[in-house]
């Protein structure tokens, strides 16, 4: 079967793929081909609103036809290797794409099966997670009808999408039980792998102040490893103190160990320091690190950014000028400083916005107000002004 060649070949219709093609389109590239077979986009930001009963989950998927930018050629299967040195991708039929110049950015892989026990109850018996379609209405189910009991709420080590979604649910859990009056009847817990509260003091200090406004027992570099589904417990790592310990649960919300997809960490373009395989790449630049002719941005590149959209909304720009450079034999000319935001609901009707780059010092983008404390306007940026800015603007490249 001869392999089918186009100039730029994007691997992933995702947030990074749709905005890098749509940028590189309104450019006045031609020849570019986005490898992805999802029938459906969705904004994925939303999903912890929609556990938290604040959103419908119909309102985070559109058709990937309407986001597909005009004049792409849209290759509706799925990568399943990529050979470097040959310029070549192989998709699941077995057929191969050739490229000049590749971008890769095939989003990040669920590692369920890590947590032990994990897949024999999620989805049912007060176990969920908001980082699935399927399962963050059943987060609102559950958290709705827990009405005593335990309820956890973890985080894995190591980088994940979206390192604020394990914590913003338990906020919004532990609101609503308020405004019912049954937050004293809960026992509410948050585990986190991380030293603090959050990477940054400055937010850290303020999340302090949010767990014990609702009486949130907070254990800090400690890890979900198992879970007993018959017995409803998890098994809890304690890794400075090197101990387990068991919590029994009414309503339990997981967030998974995460790593590049499977296929990728067996290509070259892999880190070989990291068995988490993300593609290797300058941090500042987004250009691979042995192969010129390949970049790559959002969840599954090596840069030490906090995985999130905004982080995909400042590294487009830079791919897109950066490959544009490297196909005129040019140097690259835009950096990446690390901007990441991550809107933090702290409650039902309240936000916290960290903005923040790899100097992990804030870095606000919004004149003449304090996004360093929870806010009620920011809580409609998040709700209606964020999905907004996503599909009318960073998914059409001028955003």
């Amino acid at each position: 079967m001869a392999a089918v060649h186009h100039r730029i070949v994007i691997v992933g219709g995702g947030s990074a793929g749709i905005t890098v093609a749509a940028r590189l389109r309104r450019r006045g590239e031609d020849g570019v081909a986005v490898i992805d077979p999802a029938a459906t986009h969705y904004y994925q930001p939303l999903w912890t609103l929609v556990g938290g009963g604040c959103a419908p989950v119909e309102s985070s998927a559109k058709p990937q036809a309407s986001v597909m930018p005009k004049g792409v050629t849209w290759i509706r299967q799925a990568a399943v290797a990529a050979d470097p040195d040959a310029k070549e991708i192989t998709l699941d039929d077995g057929s191969t794409v050739t490229y000049d110049y590749l971008v890769m950015c095939p989003g990040i892989q669920l590692d369920w099966s890590k947590i032990t026990g994990l897949g024999q109850t999620l989805g049912r018996d007060g176990v969920s997670s908001n980082y699935l379609y399927e399962l963050a209405p059943a987060t609102w189910r559950f958290i709705r009808e827990a009405r005593s009991g335990t309820a956890v709420f973890t985080m894995p080590s190591g980088p994940i999408k979206c390192a604020g979604a394990p914590q913003k649910i338990a906020y919004l859990a532990a609101d609503y039980w308020r405004e019912q009056g049954v937050l004293s009847k809960m026992d509410v817990h948050l585990v986190l792998p991380t030293p603090g509260m959050f990477g940054v003091k400055e937010f850290s200090d303020v999340l302090v102040g949010v767990a014990r406004r609702y009486g949130i027992t907070v254990h800090l570099q400690s890890e979900a490893i198992s879970v007993n589904p018959d017995a409803r417990e998890v098994t809890i790592a304690d890794k400075a103190a090197g101990t387990e310990s068991t919590l029994g649960y009414e309503v339990m919300h997981m967030v998974p160990p995460q790593s590049a997809p499977d296929w990728v960490k067996k290509t070259a373009l892999a880190d070989p320091a990291n068995p988490a395989g993300y593609v290797e790449i300058d941090k500042h630049t987004m250009q691979h690190t042995r192969f010129p002719e390949v970049f790559a941005l959002g969840d599954a590149g090596s840069s030490p950014n906090s995985k999130t959209g905004a982080a995909i909304r400042k590294q487009a720009p830079v791919v897109v000028q950066n490959l544009v450079d490297v196909m005129a034999g040019k140097a690259p000319s835009a950096r990446y400083e690390g901007y990441a935001s991550c809107p933090l609901t702290t409650s039902r009707h309240a936000m916290l916005l960290a903005e923040f780059d790899y100097s992990m010092k804030p870095t606000p983008s919004i004149p003449y107000i304090n996004t360093i404390k929870e806010r009620r306007d920011m809580w409609y940026l998040k709700r209606y002004g964020l999905p907004a800015l996503y599909w009318q603007g960073m998914l059409r490249g001028v955003a």
